[in-house]
């Protein structure tokens, strides 16, 4: 199992980035969390901005066509996109992200 994570720069982009990747079941789960202020280097220059970070739940055989998608559907040049592999996780919720990314 994977844990993705993707800053999105609006609330529209991550909810529609979110939705499609459950559709699609490349994610079982993606949660959307506000990010007050980030700070970032961007073509020389420090870039302050509102972000939404999104929590993606799936499994690590779907990471590349995860990413794929984000990149296809995001709005940034080079979006954020980190995959943590889960060293351990509830087997129920695991057989959870197991079946609905089947």
């Amino acid at each position: 199992m994977m844990l993705v994570l993707n800053t999105c720069p609006d609330r529209k982009a991550a909810e529609r980035i979110a939705e499609s990747l459950v559709k699609k079941k490349l994610a079982a789960c993606v949660s959307i969390l506000p990010i007050s202020k980030s700070f970032y280097r961007w073509k020389g220059k420090t870039i302050e901005a509102g972000e939404w970070l999104l929590l993606i739940k799936t499994k690590a055989a779907l990471y590349n066509r995860a990413e794929a998608h984000i990149k296809a559907n995001h709005p940034h040049k080079v979006p954020e996109i980190i995959g943590l592999r889960i060293g351990k996780c509830e087997k129920n919720y695991f057989d959870w992200v197991e079946e609905s990314t089947a």
